[in-house]
């Protein structure tokens, strides 16, 4: 009886610690993302007290909004397909073969996803648009067309079916295809009935990540749609600063919230399927150097593939950045001439290394908490609605976000709207998720045991977390706090609403400059996405030498 009440006693104790946990992050999420949300809908959806619902049905009755939305979902779904055909091949060759430099090229691939979309814009717009590499040889230009969309989403996304698929397939244990081998299945049967099984859920994965990442574009699209293309996060913007028409903003809010929602819940289903359904080897026993003319003909592939699709576009944009003499566009930015910014374009460097430390400290402080509140596979449906809450700002309008910060959070007792407190904020939304999925694996894997006996010889719940979990989860906590940190530097859509005109981010500057005629303008654009994507690989380069195979796939 004694036992059972201290078992009893105990999980209530767990519970009380969790709940406690979770206490800050959903304050955090209720006052930053629900309230301003929630505020901007109630702006365009209510009138006189009174809930317009009936506007749902006026707003997606329009012909300009029905094309938006086929649009939206068309080219998302042509963006995960041609995307998974270009990225598994690249997975394969990452998971199962060895070869020179492999880690650096892990690196290069993934400097795309951690760029800010506006600067994969502006690359591929000194690409593919007028006046770039194939204008100047060919005469061909894209930027009008939907393929430089559907390439640039390759290149942001390429990175996520190598890092999600290849991180799976390089701990599959290769001797159960090797066994159906030698029972008489070709290669090719072998690979489909025991390996794509096993590979499916991951796969999955993938692909819906994908198609949020592009159902939600707004950088790319607003940089390389023109007015032909609009997505539905670009129509928000559309209709909220240009149009200021809220209450159809609210109506393709709400209808977005719905789409991702269920993307969410779908990419929830899978992930379990995933944690579940296999028995994995050490990674680092599964690659090998390439045999025979097969695999040396896919590594060429691959190696082409990314050279041309996600290097020369990089390589293009540094290019253009020195097409002045004597560093032109450079020294340009020291200066305050050009009437677009009230400070010299160069201060932006600055106010965004600023922002994004401060949006650092507040997404690993919330992140942290939230990850420990959800170590537990065994946690209730309270505790896992939480952990979608924590996903939802990754799909949600950052242009809604922003706009919401602006009308919700400009009076008191929360009358931040003239302080720059606002951007980190903001950015902090987007960096909390990547923390969280960073670090709940590595939680995860602590032994609870370790923690049982630390609290049974009568430490305190912050010296378990201190002595037990901190020392085996530091590594993963410097990766999450990297990824928090580069998400922060590009975020775009939430800040160029709140950022100030003295106070310029960079990717807000980039997007002002080329939003200007003349080629001074263009030129400083470039310099700037240069600087930018520096800063973005350098920290990358730096989370490589930090990372792990148990720090999750990002």
């Amino acid at each position: 009886m004694d036992l059972a009440r201290t078992e009893v006693a105990a999980r209530r104790r767990r519970s009380a610690a969790r709940l406690g946990l979770m206490a800050l992050p959903v304050a955090f999420f209720g006052l930053f993302f629900a309230y301003p949300v929630a505020a901007i809908l109630a702006r365009g959806l209510k009138a006189d007290g009174v809930w317009r619902l009936g506007r749902l049905g006026e707003v997606l009755a329009e012909p300009d909004i029905r094309h938006v939305l086929w649009f939206t979902t068309w080219q998302a779904l042509a963006s995960t397909g041609l995307t998974l055909l270009v990225a598994l091949p690249g997975a394969y060759v990452f998971a199962r073969l060895d070869f020179p430099g492999k880690q650096v090229l892990r690196a290069v691939v993934t400097v795309p996803f951690v760029l800010p979309t506006v600067v994969v814009g502006t690359a591929f717009l000194a690409l593919v648009g007028r006046g770039g590499l194939l204008d100047e040889l060919w005469g061909v230009r894209l930027d009008t067309t939907v393929w430089a969309i559907l390439l640039a989403h390759v290149f942001f996304n390429y990175a996520v079916v190598v890092r999600t698929v290849g991180g799976l397939w390089a701990q599959l244990d290769p001797r159960q295809e090797e066994a159906a081998r030698m029972l008489g299945a070709s290669r090719l049967r072998a690979w489909r009935t025991v390996t794509l099984p096993a590979l499916g859920p991951a796969v999955a994965a993938a692909a819906l990540m994908v198609f949020l990442f592009t159902f939600t574009s707004f950088g790319v699209v607003q940089i390389l749609g023109g007015p032909t293309f609009s997505t539905l996060e670009v129509e928000i913007y559309r209709q909220t600063s240009e149009i200021f028409d809220l209450s159809t903003a609210a109506v393709l809010t709400v209808v977005q919230f719905a789409a991702v929602g269920a993307i969410l819940a779908v990419h929830a289903w899978t992930v379990r399927r995933r944690e579940t359904a296999l028995r994995l080897v050490d990674a680092s026993t599964t690659a090998r150097r390439p045999r025979g003319a097969g695999q040396w003909a896919l590594l060429a592939g691959v190696l082409a593939s990314i050279a041309v699709l996600l290097v020369l576009p990089l390589a293009i944009l540094v290019q253009r950045s020195f097409d002045a003499p004597d560093f032109a566009y450079y020294r340009a930015l020291t200066s305050d001439d050009s009437n677009i910014f009230l400070v010299p374009p160069i201060e932006a460097i600055g106010n965004s290394l600023e922002y994004a430390l401060a949006a650092t400290g507040i997404a690993v402080l919330i992140g942290a908490l939230a990850a420990a509140a959800l170590t537990r596979r065994d946690a209730g449906r309270l505790v896992r609605g939480f952990d979608a809450l924590l996903m939802l700002p990754l799909g949600v309008s950052a242009v809604t976000v922003g706009f919401g910060f602006l009308i919700a959070l400009d009076e008191p007792p929360l009358n931040l709207r003239s302080t720059w407190i606002l951007v980190p904020l903001a950015q902090a939304l987007v960096g909390v998720p990547f923390v969280v999925r960073t670090m709940l694996p590595v939680l995860r894997a602590v032994d609870g045991r370790l923690r049982e006996a630390a609290a049974v010889l009568g430490a305190s719940p912050w010296r378990v977390w201190r002595e037990v979990d901190l020392p085996m989860v530091r590594r993963a906590l410097l990766v999450a706090a990297g990824f928090a940190f580069a998400v922060s530097l590009g975020e775009f859509g939430a800040t160029v609403f709140i950022s100030r005109p003295d106070n310029p981010t960079l990717p807000v500057a980039v997007a002002r400059l080329l939003g200007r005629a003349g080629e001074l303008n263009y030129g400083q654009a470039m310099a700037l996405s240069t600087i930018l994507m520096l800063v973005c690989a350098v920290a990358l380069l730096v989370l490589e030498r930090l990372r792990t195979d148990r720090t999750g796939e990002f």
